[in-house]
């Protein structure tokens, strides 16, 4: 008899060592003392196809998946209505020995936001920042919670538009020039973009503009304290850090690779924010 193997999941990507996705789920292994693994796998496009398809024979019981792949593992699995609506995938895993994908970035976005500014949701119109990958996932978010009102501003009005074209009525397009005009209602500010990132330009939003009661979320992570939450906290205003999201977005993926629910403890962030300065 050979003995069982010991399951372990992945990260795919070109590149992928920047990832703090090893960091996380070797540390919810040792506590809840599961036998198992997490790897680094950098895929280029071309390979994507053949790894994704062999990914069991690879000995994996699942996968993240991150830039540039997140679309393309869409037609490589069998997607749940998250990963449909939001056009790509963060997760993998098997289920009746079929690959299966879903969008963890969605409830890692609104987790993180509950656990950081209980009560966010009373907001009835919401701004965000950027048109991308990561914008849908949480407009979705945004709309499945109920928020009536979702404005989406992004440079490039046509990708506001066609963003709000696919989730409908409640999405409403904005020149990226006229932030200003809806700042003053929008009881939720999300930057999506990369603005504000270490060594990108910086993004300029006048949070004294918003609603006193207003929360503001920043999906940047480098520097962990981004101008724009340093600017709102200034302000007493409510906000939700990037690396939150991060963590948050990796808890059902290791539930459904391993069987049990980690949680996102202060201990856990402690290391990631200790790694991520030292970096």
């Amino acid at each position: 008899m050979t003995a069982p193997r010991t399951p372990a999941a992945c990260l795919i990507g070109w590149p992928a060592a920047h990832s703090r996705s090893p960091l996380i789920h070797h540390y919810w292994l040792r506590t809840l003392g599961i036998e198992g693994g997490y790897v680094i796998e950098a895929v280029p496009p071309e390979d994507l196809r053949d790894f994704v398809l062999r990914l069991s024979l690879r000995g994996f019981v699942g996968a993240n998946v991150t830039i540039p792949h997140k679309e393309a593992v869409l037609a490589l699995s069998t997607p749940d209505a998250r990963a449909r609506a939001v056009g790509a995938a963060n997760t993998l895993w098997f289920a009746d020995g079929e690959l299966r994908a879903t969008n963890t970035d969605v409830e890692g976005f609104i987790n993180n936001l509950d656990a950081s500014a209980p009560g966010w949701d009373a907001a009835e119109e919401a701004l965000v920042l950027g048109a991308g990958g990561s914008s849908r996932a949480v407009v979705f978010g945004l709309l499945e919670r109920g928020i009536k009102c979702v404005h989406v501003a992004n440079r490039t009005i046509a990708r506001a538009e066609t963003l709000a074209k696919q989730f409908g009525p409640n999405v409403r397009p904005l020149p990226w020039d006229a932030i200003g005009d809806v700042l003053p209602q929008a009881r939720l500010l999300v930057n999506t973009t990369s603005l504000g990132m270490h060594g990108q330009p910086s993004l300029d939003v006048d949070v004294a503009r918003l609603p006193q009661a207003a929360v503001v979320a920043d999906l940047v992570y480098v520097p962990l304290v981004t101008p724009l939450l340093a600017a709102a906290t200034a302000r007493g205003l409510k906000t939700a850090d990037g690396l939150g999201m991060l963590l948050h977005q990796a808890v059902r993926g290791f539930e459904l690779w391993f069987g049990r629910r980690p949680e996102v403890t202060a201990e856990l962030r402690a290391l990631v924010e200790a790694d991520l300065t030292k970096t």
